[in-house]
């Protein structure tokens, strides 16, 4: 999509005050090229309430008002997985730009659906993930496209919290451990993260075939286990084979007995990298070589030498950016949509014990979508 450079702030709608809603607001009014136009809740006091402490001047409970609008440009979706669809859908078909919380969607379909609508509609759709814009991932995408890791033919994603379930194990609500709200545990709430940081570095290939294996074995709180309704997975597992012969393999654990696991990676004929803890490693004839980094010099040459300011700082300065036409938007929203289908691909593997194809995902997918 071709358009000026703008210097006016973009003009803001977001759906959803929660938890996760609260924190986009804080970064838009940190932002000086956005402004928030209106918030939408059910929840009317809250809504009230948040705006309020961040003078932000409407408040809708309908937030197909909130879409009549014509001094909002851009809608925030910032609801449970199984909501975003219907939203960001309407959203796009009434002429706005749309970011959606991550994952996309509850199901596959529903993603494919989104990414479908705005490309009709011509809006710009992003997806809100962050650690694309983390300086691990800019310092390693930085070592792979300047060719120092050769032809990339292995990654693996993973992700760790010892006891870290949404409330069982202490904070957020029940509603992030039920299927009929989040349609999925750990995979859809920090997989997504990591799934789509190494899709990003390998350059989002196709997938071509999903194996995994998902769990919840690991004891919990028995009062808050009957007050949650839990029945999402605390642990998934998946390798996957992806177009030019890279395989992925993950591991994604809310919950495990286990002190750590080791951080996502990239290798390649000629290098690898790690991204927690960072590191570069390669070998030259009988030497092999472990590199350390200076990150914070990294990114000061990004802001100052590179001159890129603040349009790669997080998912929300670039989104705004790519809104005044300031930069390029990244293909987060085709990285969701694949992110979705290895994770869905997982879903499906378990639960028919064998290795499935990405064309059996998504002729299985079916919608999950919630109206509200």
């Amino acid at each position: 999509m071709t358009q000026s450079v703008s210097t006016e702030p973009v003009r803001l709608g977001i759906v959803g005050v929660g938890q996760i809603g609260k924190q986009h607001v804080q970064s838009y009014t940190n932002n000086p090229n956005a402004q928030i136009v209106a918030v939408a809740d059910i929840n009317e006091a809250e809504a009230s309430r948040v705006a309020q402490m961040n003078n932000i001047p409407n408040v809708y409970t309908d937030f197909r008002k909130m879409l009549e609008r014509d001094d909002i440009e851009a809608v925030d979706v910032c609801l449970h997985n199984n909501f975003h669809a219907p939203v960001a859908i309407a959203a796009l078909q009434a002429g706005k730009h749309v970011q959606s919380e991550k994952p996309m969607a509850g199901a596959y379909y529903d993603a494919e659906q989104m990414l479908k609508t705005a490309r009709e509609t011509g809006r710009h759709l992003h997806v809100t993930l962050r650690n694309l814009f983390s300086t691990e991932t800019k310092a390693a995408k930085y070592l792979i496209d300047e060719g120092h890791l050769g032809k990339l033919y292995h990654a693996r994603s993973t992700g760790f919290r010892r006891r870290g379930r949404p409330f069982v194990d202490g904070y957020g609500s029940p509603t992030f451990v039920q299927k009929q709200n989040s349609a999925g545990g750990a995979l859809y709430d920090m997989g997504v993260y990591h799934i789509s940081v190494i899709l990003h570095l390998l350059g989002n290939p196709d997938v071509l075939r999903v194996s995994g294996k998902v769990y919840q074995e690991t004891g919990m709180n028995a009062a808050r286990q009957a007050r949650s309704g839990y029945n999402v997975e605390e642990l998934g597992m998946g390798f996957v084979r992806l177009d030019g012969n890279i395989a992925m393999d993950i591991i994604e654990a809310w919950a495990i007995h286990l002190d750590n696991i080791e951080g996502s990676y990239v290798v390649g004929s000629d290098g690898g990298v790690r991204l927690n803890p960072f590191g570069y490693f390669r070998s030259i004839g009988d030497l092999n070589l472990d590199s350390t980094t200076n990150l914070d010099a990294f990114s000061y040459r990004l802001h100052n030498v590179q001159e890129q300011g603040d349009v790669y700082d997080d998912a929300f300065h670039h989104w705004v950016a790519a809104l005044q036409g300031r930069t390029e938007l990244w293909p987060t929203a085709e990285i969701g949509l694949n992110t979705m289908l290895i994770s869905e691909g997982i879903y499906l593997s378990d639960k028919l014990g064998r290795e499935v194809t990405t064309d059996e995902v998504r002729e299985s997918s079916k919608s999950t979508a919630v109206n509200v």
